[in-house]
């Protein structure tokens, strides 16, 4: 630790500037790689594969952020044709720019992390590729923040130093964790509980279908005496092969030797597993920013909640979430340029928001204290060229 103090300090003598609490940072990690303390494949088996509700809100989120345009911007100009852009559109030779970003989204959907490793030649990227976040780890520097990143696969791993300058072979993306320095924080994990009452609702549907479609019963022995062994296990072997199951349902019980059929039924209070898995869909809803309305969820269902849900959707979740991943691209990938690259969601090819963008439009458009000019920046373009433009 005292050596780590030593190099911070002499860092500053030089004056190159540091993190005051790298030292610490890189004492606690010990250099060594950082094992992410969520199941990623439980998250992905229990919710994305089994709940329909995961499963929906992660391809909703996923597919609205991926099928978003980006913009490229160098300073003021937008460039419409770059080396950039077309690597965006054709990542690599077996997918587009929206099946990987759609990869990308829904790592960060399910695990709050993503990873892209860039292919370059020359310094330049020439591919694009989504590693799965499970495989991937972070290895801490002595300054506390990603020296490195390992990629394991059964017995076989890559390592990814991050050099000090040009385009890194890794851009990680994170969601916001509270509590953890370098990886992030899935909405399937703060929505956990909500998956387990969820799946076990359906669970305990799934058991009334296989039991003839209602609550059990009791078969109660009038005799003096129990049954034997035998007949205990001649009466249960007939009751499943005959009885039970959806094929069964309805067959009617016939009894012998003293036997009478008691049926038992759930109280209304009981009977709140429903509600229960209502709530539970609502609140995994809720994690992903995903409306309940857009998810199929009970609730008011006219066209003009379908609307506004789907306006809110974009304007809350998707356009945040592809305006930071846009930035984080672009600063990834602008020093192979040596350039100042920026990249946002063009809002114009958003559907759900035609009418904002209409409202302000007639706005503008009838403001009389205003250039031609300044309405066109008002509204995301940039000045009219003319002649003699730089």
């Amino acid at each position: 630790m005292l050596d780590l103090l030593r190099d911070f300090a002499q860092s500053l003598a030089l004056g190159r500037k540091a993190s005051r609490v790298g030292p610490a940072l890189a004492f606690y990690h010990g250099g060594r790689p950082i094992w992410t303390p969520r199941d990623y494949a439980a998250l992905a088996r229990e919710g994305f594969q089994r709940n329909p509700v995961v499963h929906r809100a992660v391809r909703l989120v996923a597919e609205a952020a991926a099928s978003l345009p980006l913009i490229l911007r160098e300073g003021d100009r937008e460039l419409v044709d770059h080396p950039v852009l077309r690597l965006l559109r054709r990542p690599n030779p077996r997918e587009s720019g929206a099946r990987l970003m759609e990869s990308v989204y829904g790592h960060l959907m399910i695990s709050g992390n993503a990873y892209l490793e860039a292919a370059t030649i020359d310094g330049e990227p020439r591919e694009l590729y989504a590693l799965r976040p499970d495989r991937m780890r972070v290895v801490a520097g002595e300054d506390g923040w990603p020296a490195a990143y390992e990629y394991a696969v059964g017995s076989r791993s890559v390592r990814f130093p991050m050099p000090d300058a040009g385009v890194a072979p890794i851009l990680h993306l994170t969601l916001f964790h509270p509590t953890d320095d370098h990886y992030g924080l899935s909405p399937m994990e703060a929505a956990a509980t909500a998956l387990d009452i969820h799946n076990a609702a359906g669970a305990w549907n799934k058991a009334l279908l296989d039991n003839a479609a209602r609550p059990s019963g009791a078969l109660v022995f009038a005799g003096a005496t129990g049954l034997s062994d035998a007949q205990f296990d001649r009466l249960k072997g007939e009751l499943e092969d005959t009885y039970q199951g959806a094929r069964n349902a309805g067959r009617p019980l016939l009894l012998e030797g003293g036997l009478d059929w008691k049926p038992l039924s759930l109280s209304p209070k009981e009977m709140d597993f429903v509600e229960a898995k209502a709530a539970a869909a609502r609140d995994i809803a809720l994690a992903f920013g995903a409306p309940p309305l857009l998810l199929g969820l009970p609730g008011d269902a006219t066209h003009a909640n379908y609307a506004e849900a789907n306006r809110a959707f974009y304007r809350q979740t998707v356009i945040p979430l592809a305006q930071r991943t846009a930035q984080a691209l672009a600063q990834w990938l602008s020093p192979a340029f040596d350039a100042e690259l920026t990249l946002v969601p063009d809002l114009d090819a958003v559907e759900a928001l035609a009418l904002e963008r209409e409202s302000l439009w007639r706005r503008v458009g009838a403001a009389d204290f205003i250039d031609e000019d300044e309405k066109r920046e008002a509204v995301g373009y940039g000045r009219r060229a003319r002649p003699g433009d730089g």
